[in-house]
């Protein structure tokens, strides 16, 4: 039975500490005596002490845990460690693998993507996108909505990171700055604990940096002018 989440979901869900924890127990054995059971997979993991653990195949935050954590209905190092094995099986993972980008950086590197590679992004964009969504939900889900948005940041965080700098790449940040400001003043987004609106203005930062690296990147801004955004974001880029 393979579950329905792969690594990258594991890890953009999961915050940078904890999932760094899991990764060490996953690769220092720590998950003994993995089992599948219905829709679920069980394991027992050694931390302080051994911890029995047991996490769904269809949510990868969906488990139980007998450790203070898990007892309290958080999500533990254990019950992620377990999620790794359930979509690793004991292979090695791949320095990529391990790496968690929490924030948005410039690459450093200069030049455009091709057509084909600016179509992928845009489709990546446009998927991340979706974890930032309206909340409709009552009180009690708040948690697992302000984990969407965290997971979505993390996402658009990795591939910023990855692009080259050019005015090309400029506009699409610019263009998604204004989608994000969008969903934020009218699209039910529910930013009270500031994950958005911290990641844009990290996202201004790196934008910043590529007007260093490259003057060009300052024409893009120019499409700011007589904006009226939620929190002011774009004014330093104006100021370029």
């Amino acid at each position: 039975m393979q579950p329905n989440y792969d690594l990258d979901k594991i890890k953009f869900a999961t915050d940078a500490p904890t999932f760094e924890k899991a990764v060490a127990l996953y690769e220092n054995g720590k998950v003994m005596e993995f089992e599948e059971g219905i829709r679920a997979y069980t394991a027992v993991v050694i931390g302080t002490k051994p911890y029995r653990v047991s996490v769904e195949a269809h949510r990868n935050d969906y488990g139980h845990c007998e450790c203070y954590l898990g007892q309290n209905d958080t999500l533990c190092k254990h019950m992620v460690a377990l999620a790794i094995y359930a979509v690793m099986r004991g292979k090695p993972l791949k320095e990529e693998d391990k790496k968690l980008i929490e924030s948005p950086v410039s690459s450093g590197r200069t030049g455009e993507l091709p057509k084909e590679e600016m179509a992928e992004t845009k489709k990546f964009i446009t998927s991340a996108m979706k974890y930032i969504k309206t909340y409709s939900g009552p009180s009690r889900i708040w948690f697992s909505y302000q984990n969407s948005l965290s997971e979505g940041c993390n996402r658009l965080s990795k591939i910023i990171s990855e692009l080259p700098v050019s005015e090309q790449t400029a506009k699409l940040l610019v263009d998604l700055l204004l989608r994000l400001d969008k969903k934020l003043c009218y699209g039910g987004v529910d930013d009270s604990d500031g994950t958005v609106g911290g990641f844009m203005e990290e996202t201004v930062q790196v934008l910043l940096e590529y007007a260093k690296l490259d003057p060009a990147c300052t024409k893009v801004f120019e499409k700011l002018k007589d904006k009226e955004t939620c929190f002011g974001w774009e004014e330093s880029l104006l100021k370029t």
